[in-house]
This record gives C-alpha cells, structure tokens and sequence, in this order.
C-alpha cells in the first residue's frame, strides 16, 4: 500500500468513525426530543376537599403535583388516567380498583401541613399506581399471592426516598410557590432520617446478598414488611439515581404471567424481557444486588 492509498484508508476510517459518532448522536437528540415531548403531559392529580386538617387542597395537590412529578418524568412512554386523592384514617393505599368513574383512587393517611409526610407516602403509592394502572393496566396482576410483591413493596419505597431526595434539590430553586423555597432541606432531612435509622441497616458484619437469601422466604410469604423493605430499597436507591429511567420499567412489573411460585430470577429475567432495551440495564444491576444471574 502506498502512502497515498494508507493516507485515504486512514482518512476513510476517520470519516466513519465520524459518521458512526453522528448517527448516536442524533439518536440520543431524537429520543430526548421525544422524552420532552412525551412527558409534557401533566400529571392528573385531584385531591378531594375533607380530612386534611389544616392543610389546603390546593397547596397539598401542589405538594403531590411535584412529588409524583420526580417520577414521572421520567415516564415517557407511559399513560395514565387521572388520579383521586383521598383521605384514609388508616394507612397510605393505592386501590387495586378503579373508582366508579375510571379514575385510579390513592388514599393517603397523613394530616395538617406535614409536607414531607405526605411527599413520601404519595410517592410511595403513585410508584403502585405506574406498576398496576399504567398503559394497559387491566393486563396486570391486581390481587394478593404475588410471590414477588415484595419487591414492589421495597421498589415503593425506593421512590419515596427518590421523590423526597429529587424534591429537596428542586425546591431550592423552582418550589411550587415562591415562599416554600426554605422547606427544601426538610424534605432532604426526612429522606435521610430513614436512611440513617438503625432499623434500616444491615446487622454487623453481613453482606446484603446474605442477609436477602436469608430474608426472601418470609418476605415471599409477608410482602409489606417496612423495616425490611426500606432497608432494601437503600440498597437500590442508588440504581435509580445513577438512571432514574428505571422508574418507567415499573409500568411492565406486574404484565407477566400470574405464577404464585415464580422464583426472583426467573421474575426478574422475565420482567426484563418485557422492557424496552434502555431499561433492561438497570434491571439487570438490580438483580445483581441480590446476587440473581439473568442470562440472555
């Protein structure tokens, strides 16, 4: 080859590499041009007007419109009908059922003007409402005797600190009302409350796949156990901050086949499988946590 000939094979391999370079570059913009187009739809929130004490409806929908917002923007692909907000004596629920006008019904159980309080339950149950009333939501396995609630459960719990955590930063500069700006690091503080609490940690000594494989049969048997559930949503939290796309893969959680005894890794590998490409990575770090192999 003459120095010619080696001069334009170099140049050619430049100009591909070039052209390769621009064709992942423009993918990248067309899919962020559709992610803003696509999650340009508000979210549909009402909240009904008795038994919030001294909180107003209007401030406290402000509070859930900017908790589930750290969610859902990251939900492109994603429909979802309007959400009712009640008030429960009880505990935070998302209703499997729909309510009888078709809208998905969250009741949350917190009073007063405890903003953080109510971020953190709303997130909770606005992660349900994607895993079990997104897109074609009367696909999705809607009943007890899931093995692996669980994971939902402590993937819940995951957003509730998400949320909290996302909202702190943006409240210092766009907080839904001007004059709430100096309750970001409130709301900052009462995620990490949870994390720091010792009820949420690992015993000394013992590595989280350890304790899981030690923990999973009576979690597969009793799904909401907080304690438990939090202090592996902290293993996971991590996941979804370094890719918080993740959180539209919880829109195909619960669109596999009603199998009561379906072990973790089959359900995760499964899950995968049901995910369009860019989410299947972080699905696959999560299964490593627990120490479960996928394969292809």
């Amino acid at each position: 080859m003459t120095d010619l000939q080696r001069g334009r094979a170099i140049r050619l391999l430049k100009l591909t590499a070039l052209a390769d370079a621009l064709r992942r570059s423009m993918r990248a913009l067309a899919l962020l041009l559709f992610a803003v187009q696509a999650s340009a739809a508000p979210l549909r929130i009402t909240v009904e007007n008795d038994g919030w004490g001294k909180a107003p409806p209007d401030n406290l929908r402000a509070v859930l419109v900017s908790a589930g917002g750290e969610l859902w923007k990251y939900c492109p692909r994603t429909e979802l009908d309007e959400i009712l907000v009640q008030h429960r004596d009880d505990h935070p629920q998302a209703n499997w059922q729909r309510g009888a006008d078709g809208r998905i019904v969250i009741g949350l159980a917190s009073r007063d003007t405890f903003w953080a309080q109510f971020a953190f339950q709303f997130a909770h149950e606005f992660c349900h409402a994607l895993a079990t009333h997104s897109n074609d939501w009367r696909q999705t396995w809607r009943e007890d005797g899931k093995p692996n609630h669980w994971l939902e459960e402590s993937l819940c719990e995951t957003a509730s600190l998400f949320a909290l955590r996302a909202m702190g930063r943006s409240w210092e500069t766009a907080p839904p009302y001007p004059n709430w700006k100096s309750f970001a690091p409130a709301l900052t503080d009462y995620a990490q409350e949870r994390l720091d609490d010792p009820k949420h940690a690992l015993p000394s000594g013992m590595t989280f796949p350890a304790w899981f494989r030690a923990e999973e049969p009576e979690l597969r048997k009793q799904p909401t156990q907080r304690e438990k559930n939090t202090l592996i949503a902290k293993q996971l939290l991590p996941l979804f901050e370094a890719d918080p796309r993740g959180w539209e893969a919880m829109t195909y959680f619960n669109l596999g086949p009603h199998d009561r005894t379906m072990p973790l890794a089959q359900f995760l590998r499964e899950w995968r499988d049901r995910c369009p490409p860019d989410l299947c990575p972080l699905i696959e770090k999560l299964a490593a946590t627990f120490g479960a192999t996928l394969g292809s």
